[in-house]
């Protein structure tokens, strides 16, 4: 069996390349634990590496920033089995101010608009926390506007189940897989800019369940599948800030204390099925290099 797995940030941006490789390398390390030859692009000309390869294999995955993440996936799923999120699916989340107004329109708490007083701006095609700023002033041409939430910042890592139809993808009825809930270490600097420094994971967190239900029901409103990154800033309420329907930085250090194999979860979720829990052993730091430290 062959694996296709892609993460654009390798040859495409320095700063995020770090991070794009650990994340790789865990999941081309679990795919080949569960038998697969992985196959990777061997250059930068992405569109031309996944016409290539993907036809050669069984199952195929994709990591990029949300905005270019429609393009790639569509391709794609075009030419083998993606264990990735839908590449429809992935086009709403990319859209970030329609993606925010799905959701409160579905009762899962967002930040405002930026409307009033200390907002924070982001890219609208940004990643991670590159660009993003804390600033009373309003947003540039390429941006949007938050409102800015003091709190903590935590993630939900989930996985999605689906199964295939005819060109089309449906819920079996089986929730989100949770995989952890993780802290997020983000400072702001001096200059306003936020950063992320990486995080903790597991989370055993006093108020769980309330997190694990809001990130929940915004993968089912949005209908992500394979594995999705949901930030919070837990505050008053758990407010959702971003949903990215990728393979998230977390993952390094949540395989790292998961017995089970992440390709294989991925793999059975893609075809609807997988277990309903997962067992995580201990704790695990990692930075925003993907480096990994257990605890």
């Amino acid at each position: 069996m062959n694996a296709f797995l892609a993460e654009y940030t390798v040859f495409h941006d320095p700063h995020l390349a770090p991070e794009g490789e650990a994340m790789l390398r865990v999941l081309s390390e679990s795919f080949a634990r569960c038998g697969y030859e992985v196959l990777t692009p061997e250059d930068g000309d992405f569109l031309g590496e996944i016409k290539r390869l993907a036809p050669l294999c069984d199952v195929g995955l994709m990591i990029a920033p949300d905005h270019l993440l429609f393009q790639f996936s569509s391709l794609l799923e075009r030419l083998t089995h993606s264990v990735g999120c839908g590449s429809m699916n992935a086009a709403v989340c990319a859209d970030k101010v329609r993606c925010g107004q799905i959701l409160a329109r579905n009762g899962v708490p967002v930040p405002g608009s930026g409307s009033t007083g200390t907002q924070v701006v982001k890219p609208a095609l940004g990643c991670g926390s590159v660009g993003v700023r804390l600033t009373k002033d309003p947003p540039g041409k390429g941006e949007y506007a938050q409102d800015y939430i003091e709190g903590e910042h935590l993630s939900v890592s989930l996985v999605g189940s689906r199964v295939v139809g005819d060109a089309c993808s449906f819920y079996t009825g089986k929730p989100p897989l949770l995989l952890a809930v993780n802290r997020q270490e983000i400072v702001v600097g001096d200059d306003g800019l936020f950063h992320y420094l990486g995080g903790e994971t597991p989370l055993l967190h006093p108020r769980q369940e309330e997190l694990v239900e809001t990130a929940t029901k915004a993968v089912q409103v949005l209908g992500c599948q394979g594995y999705v990154g949901v930030d919070i800033v837990l505050a008053d309420r758990c407010y959702v800030v971003d949903v990215n329907p990728r393979v998230t930085t977390s993952i390094v250090g949540i395989a790292a204390c998961m017995e089970e194999e992440i390709a294989d979860i991925l793999v059975q979720a893609s075809r609807g099925g997988g277990p309903d829990e997962v067992h995580l052993n201990g704790k695990a730091r990692f930075d925003s290099q993907g480096r990994v430290k257990r605890l």
